[in-house]
């Protein structure tokens, strides 16, 4: 099997995240994989998706010949509007943010430390383009901050690290990771395996952390 066939894929990714995700939540999602996330809502479950340029209730792309240009998200990506949704200015989304009402926010990352430490804006290189965003914001506002990311990165360093190398984020604000090979909680112990995707067993996600994993 090759590497590419192993573990979930960015859809299954997001499909998993979207699990765990309790009923009545208004939730963030950030640029990238966590962007797919919007698509899967359970049966039986309400989740109100926040954007933070100034929309609750945001719902997956437009079919094609429904597209509105102004409804766009954060990653300047066309999205629908649910029944019930309202649109505010984004000092107003802000405001939502920076006062805690938001419960969930899902993010991409550059690295995650064992510590729940966060890079995901920029790597400090002089050449480097800085994204920062609202992820600053968010990582301080919200109350429960999880990751969607690769496992390693596309020359196969690891994401998940003893400590970050890379300008934090947020410090010690990561609680749960969604990875290509595994559901890793952040725990005063360090990373702990809680599921592991299918065909992947632990030593294959152990040799591409780059600190050590807790078994369940």
């Amino acid at each position: 099997m090759s590497e590419e066939q192993i573990g979930w894929n960015r859809e299954q990714m997001a499909e998993r995240a979207a699990q765990d995700i309790p009923n009545g939540s208004y939730v963030n999602l950030g640029i990238g994989i966590p962007e797919k996330v919007v698509r899967y809502v359970p049966d039986g479950t309400e989740v109100i998706y926040h954007t933070e340029n100034g929309l609750l209730g945001m719902g997956d792309a437009p079919e094609e010949g429904q597209e509105d240009p102004e409804l766009i998200n954060a990653g300047k990506k066309l999205v629908t509007a649910i029944p019930g949704a309202s649109y505010f200015h984004h000092a107003d989304s802000f405001s939502m943010i920076r006062g805690g009402h938001i419960d969930i926010c899902v993010l991409g990352a550059m690295q995650v430390a064992e510590n729940g430490d966060l890079s995901n804006w920029s790597t400090g290189n002089p050449d480097a383009i800085p994204a920062v965003g609202g992820a600053m914001d968010l990582v301080a506002g919200v109350k429960t901050i999880r990751v969607i990311t690769q496992h390693v990165t596309n020359k196969g360093y690891p994401k998940l690290v003893e400590k970050c190398t890379f300008p934090l984020t947020g410090a010690g604000v990561v609680s749960r990771i969604y990875s290509d090979l595994a559901v890793i909680d952040v725990t005063p112990e360090g990373f702990k395996v809680v599921e592991l995707a299918p065909g992947v067993d632990f030593d294959y996600v152990q040799e591409r952390t780059g600190c050590k994993l807790i078994a369940e």
